[in-house]
């Protein structure tokens, strides 16, 4: 990656001919991040400099914003060429995110081989291996020799976008076996390639989420995954560094969710609107929870009115449940997400959360009582030992919501990290306050009998 001395250096040169060619020696991806720095009415200038080949290698590692941009700012003849040579996954994953009637534009000025591969991509829905593959692998027919399936590599399948696996296939492209480029090369010329291509064949389907597909990839410890059809018939492939940008969007979502942004793209880097439109609605929804949460105490008013030491105890349970409730939520989504558990594991997680969560408990609910007692004036000490008891028992209630709710969420195949941190911790306050505040006045008015 280009240092940051490395871009002052380069942003100080005012020789338009030196910042040629300095541009077009650095890698790809250091030119790329230079440009997403420039100022927006400098970028089209700096781009303009590289080279046709440079250019289309620099502009698959541009930000789909700058991406946008360039393709407003650039002749219609450069936007077609550098549209035509872009991978086919990654020339959808653009146009998702341009306008509908600039994709109309485009789209029929490409070639009809890449037109074809770019429309059967986006038939797929959203977060399938069919929308995330690429249509450019290497086919080998079945009845091939070593020497020819390696002819036919150097002649026509250089520009594939990986060379490492090749595909056997029948006529009908049923997928039938897969062959590395390291048994062809060490092996005789005249072998027969259905004598050294492997039958067992990880492969996904088309409609298989893309989660899926990475946790296959990682389990199998493969750099390139064929993506078949209901037929079995060979429709693309996907590469490692399609499952990293998987991976990677992944993890940014469900952090999101769980800190309760939101669905969008929000970053540092964001645009203020932007990071305003996914991040109000939540709070907002955050805000109408919490005075449901401060609803639950208004029935309450008589007993906190005899118990002025309520109002200095309860905020010490507020959000405590909802940290050991999103501790467990997180860890329980996460092993969900790699894998490591599935729902039918309920019982033997959740048991291994509530024995954590009884020392947790423990804990929790003494260091309660000591702090309840420095406020508590000595008529009224049993308040502590209840403030104590209640603070257990929400942990344990806690633990419980948090391993049983993404489970659950799984079980019914939605997203379990749609159950956000803020959304846990309000539940949980409303029943420690409810709980609390009903053993309290049964106390009161037992005492005042």
């Amino acid at each position: 990656m280009l240092s940051r001395e490395g871009a002052i250096e380069l942003s100080e040169i005012t020789d338009l001919n030196q910042l040629k060619s300095e541009l077009n020696h650095l890698p790809g991806v250091d030119v790329g991040d230079y440009i997403s720095e420039l100022p927006k009415e400098r970028r089209a200038i700096a781009f303009r400099l590289l080279y046709k080949d440079r250019a289309i290698n620099v502009f698959e590692y541009l930000p789909t914003e700058i991406q946008e941009e360039l393709i407003e700012a650039l002749h219609n003849t450069q936007v077609c060429q550098i549209i035509e040579a872009m991978r086919p996954d990654d020339r959808v994953a653009l146009f998702d995110e341009l306008p509908a009637g600039v994709v109309k534009r485009l789209l029929p000025q490409l070639s009809s081989e890449e037109r074809t591969a770019t429309s059967t991509i986006i038939g797929y829905p959203e977060g399938t291996a069919g929308r995330v593959m690429t249509t450019e692998y290497v086919r080998l027919r079945q009845g091939l020799t070593v020497g020819e399936a390696l002819a036919k590599m150097k002649q026509s399948d250089r520009d594939k976008e990986t060379v490492y696996y090749a595909y056997v296939t029948d006529d009908s492209r049923k997928l039938m076996q897969v062959v590395s480029l390291r048994q062809l090369v060490f092996t005789l010329p005249d072998t027969p390639i259905k004598d050294i291509a492997s039958d067992r064949v990880i492969k996904v389907y088309t409609e298989t989420s893309q989660e899926d597909v990475a946790r296959q990839m990682q389990r199998y410890d493969l750099i390139a995954v064929p993506v078949v059809d209901r037929e079995d018939r060979l429709v693309g492939i996907i590469t490692i560094d399609d499952v990293v940008d998987i991976l990677q969007e992944e993890a940014t979502e469900d952090i999101q969710k769980l800190a309760g942004v939101g669905s969008g793209e929000d970053s540092s880097l964001s645009p203020p609107w932007s990071k305003l439109q996914n991040r109000l609605p939540w709070l907002l929804g955050i805000m109408a929870l919490y005075i449901g949460a401060s609803s639950s105490i208004a029935p309450f008013q008589d007993t906190i009115s005899k118990v002025p030491v309520l109002a200095v105890i309860m905020p010490l349970f507020s959000n405590t449940g909802g940290a050991v409730g999103t501790q467990a939520l997180t860890v329980t989504i996460r092993s969900l997400g790699v894998g490591e558990v599935t729902p039918g594991d309920t019982l033997e997680i959740l048991g291994k959360e509530v024995l954590a969560g009884l020392g947790t408990a423990i804990g929790l609910g003494l260091t309660m009582i000591l702090l309840a007692l420095i406020w508590t004036p000595p008529s009224e000490r049993w308040v502590a030992v209840v403030a104590g008891i209640v603070m257990a028992t929400n942990t344990v209630i806690a633990v419980t919501l948090g391993t049983l709710l993404p489970m659950g969420f799984k079980r019914l195949e939605l997203d379990p990290a749609l159950i956000s941190g803020p959304l846990v911790t309000t539940l949980l306050d409303t029943i420690g306050f409810i709980l609390f505040l009903s053993l309290i006045t049964i106390g009161s008015n037992v005492l005042h009998l």
